[in-house]
């Protein structure tokens, strides 16, 4: 990546060091010599330059960027060709100090909930905006995202951005699958196919990675990976890290549902359901925050009924102490008088009396009458029987809305209620509660002796996905079948749990060497160590000599291992030549002769022998040269 560097591009930009290096470009840092500014320029490899369709690509991606301008993208400066020296087709963009995204996972693993969200709400901010402006990204990763050094995520790298305008939204060019398969939606893969929710899938998958610090699906080949972002469900994050939340496991799955019309429609709504989610993991920021996001008019102290009245009374007050006083004349007619103040006082009775009937009536019927209200006592954590027996005594129906899954609430108990505890209604309300069924869990099935594609549909039936899958060489189970899962059949797990399979390459084939005419004892070293089953046999043989292979069975080039091998073993030829050299010889070389053939020696002796006299061998039964079984005996006269 250093080859460039020193050089001046269009006689502008003077490369100072090399950044990263990808599939289409090398990217450097560089100083602007005409605004003395550090910018990252972006150059084509040579060999790609040379291509029509990777120059239109790549120029593609400086008009898409060069028109978004946001706190949260990477901005784009220019775009050109440069003339004056090596020839390259380059780009300029805004240079960010920091590192990637696949960076920081690399340092760190996987991150925590709230800083997970608080990049994902800014990478969505990015894209709300790129989207409104009619581009889609279509390669979202950890890769082409930036975090600053101070903190914040910028969006970059569009180079397979399209304009949605154009109706041209493939990622599949020339049947070569664009994108970084990992990421990929269900639809790039199987239709080339990209829209809004196709980012947000990949969004969605970078999300999983953040919290877990694995992607969902490894595999061996990059087409292992496609097929399962098409054939399998992205499983909730917590089933990897049992801290995240199900609020956390609802956002993943509903970002990377399979079926583009169930995931999030737009950036701005998966936004919202993660600045939902930022607010619930840290309710003091709600708190604080909360009269930055409320209407002017609804922040205004709230005016009560009591207060408008001691309102009301005051400005008539004020009103009366501002009016100058008027002169009356006295009245001095004192019954007259009199008359006045007791037309005054029986109407004021007459009005405190009707006042007060209200008041009582009124009161009756709320305490006592038909609107009457009770206060609804909580029956969440007990069971039906018990909110039963709790509600009908003061005169309220139950009934059971729905009953779901928890995995804090046991089974039979009640969640939440309607109207909630503390409301005060009237008797004969029905109230509605909702039931746990208990944590969800299901069995994993006996998947032994069945394909994957067989395993695959049994366990979508009971909610499970297929997680990894290893072979090994198997005697009993065919090739392509199941050994065994892990977890084990019948056991008891959650909800889109990773079912991971052992599974049969059938019969381990061995080369085997063909030992005829080679020692059996080599033959049975070898033979031994390669896991086959060795049985001998011996025989007699006028070709091959003693402890030679005569015949080997089976004689394929390749066995299964641990396949039975039958060697038969030269004894030697069955008769052999009584040797010559024993006539004339003195009878202790002859006799040793002999037993090194393997005879049996019979010595006739004269009656009488002169003491010290050495005895020759005189006659040898049977002679000398004839042909006799091994162990015979050999009759030899001696005098």
């Amino acid at each position: 990546m250093s080859e460039r560097i020193g050089e001046l591009i269009d006689g502008r930009y003077q490369i100072t060091s090399a950044i990263s290096r990808g599939g289409m470009a090398t990217v450097y840092s560089a100083v602007d010599t005409r605004l003395d500014r550090t910018v990252a320029v972006k150059i084509m490899h040579e060999n790609l330059a040379r291509d029509e369709e990777f120059v239109s690509r790549f120029i593609r991606e400086a008009k898409a960027a060069a028109g978004l301008s946001h706190p949260n993208l990477v901005q784009v400066y220019d775009q050109g060709w440069n003339q004056g020296g090596v020839p390259a087709v380059f780009l300029v963009m805004e240079y960010i100090p920091g590192a990637t995204l696949r960076d920081h996972l690399f340092a760190v693993g996987q991150l925590g909930a709230k800083e997970a969200l608080e990049i994902i709400n800014q990478v969505l901010s990015a894209l709300t905006y790129a989207h409104h402006g009619g581009i889609i990204h279509r390669d979202i990763k950890p890769e082409n995202i930036m975090i600053t050094a101070d903190g914040r995520a910028k969006l970059g790298d569009f180079g397979l951005a399209r304009a949605v305008s154009t109706g041209n939204t493939l990622t599949a060019d020339a049947n070569v699958l664009m994108g970084t398969v990992a990421y990929l939606a269900p639809e790039q893969v199987q239709r080339g196919i990209a829209d809004v929710k196709s980012d947000i899938y990949s969004l969605g998958i970078v999300l999983f990675e953040m919290l877990t610090g694995k992607k969902p699906y490894e595999g061996d080949s990059p087409i292992q990976i496609a097929y399962r972002h098409v054939h399998d469900r992205v499983p909730a994050p917590s089933t990897l890290n049992h801290a995240i939340t199900r609020d956390l496991d609802s956002l993943v799955l509903h970002a990377t549902a399979p079926d583009p019309g169930l995931r999030y429609q737009s950036a701005r709504e998966f936004q919202e359901d993660i600045r939902k989610s930022l607010l619930l993991l840290d309710p003091n920021e709600q708190q604080l925050s909360l009269p930055l996001g409320i209407p002017e008019e609804l922040r205004r102290p709230v005016r009560t009924a009591k207060t408008k009245r001691e309102k009301s009374l005051g400005a008539k007050v004020n009103a009366q102490e501002a009016k100058p006083e008027i002169s009356r004349p006295r009245m001095s007619n004192t019954s007259e008088i009199r008359r006045r103040t007791s037309r005054r006082v029986r109407r004021n009775r007459l009005i405190a009396l009707a006042i007060a009937g209200v008041i009582g009536i009124t009161g009756w019927y709320q305490l006592f009458g038909p609107g009457a209200q009770i206060a609804i006592p909580s029956v969440v954590g007990g069971t039906k029987k018990e909110a039963e027996r709790t509600l009908e005594k003061l005169g309220f129906d139950i009934t059971v809305a729905k009953s779901v899954f928890d995995e804090q609430i046991p089974k039979g108990k009640i969640i939440s209620m309607s109207p909630p505890a503390g409301s005060r209604v009237s008797e004969g309300e029905r109230i509605s509660v909702v039931l746990s069924k208990g944590a969800e869990r299901y069995k994993v099935p006996s998947l032994k002796g069945k394909s994957i594609s067989q395993a695959t549909i049994e366990l979508a039936n009971v909610k499970l996905v297929i997680g990894s899958a290893q072979s090994q060489f198997d005697l009993k189970i065919p090739k392509d079948q199941i050994i065994s899962t892990s977890p084990a059949p019948g056991t008891m797990v959650k909800k889109n749990t990773q079912v991971n399979l052992l599974v049969s390459k059938g019969p381990e084939l061995v080369a085997i060497a063909n030992y005829v005419g080679k020692s059996s004892e080599q033959a049975l070293n070898e033979l031994t160590d390669a896991g086959f089953d060795v049985k001998q046999s011996d025989e007699f043989s006028d070709k091959f000599p003693m402890g030679i292979v005569i015949a080997q069975n089976p004689t394929d080039p390749e066995l299964t291992k641990g396949a039975q091998v039958s060697l038969t073993i030269s004894k030697g030829p069955e008769k052999i030549k009584v040797p010559s050299g024993i006539l004339k010889s003195e009878e202790g070389k002859a006799i040793k002769l002999l037993e090194d053939y393997g005879f049996s020696v019979k010595v006739l002796k004269p009656a009488k022998v002169a003491k010290g006299k050495k005895l020759i061998v005189i006659k040898v039964n049977p002679a000398e040269g004839a042909l006799v079984k091994r162990n015979s005996v050999i009759t030899i006269e001696v005098k």
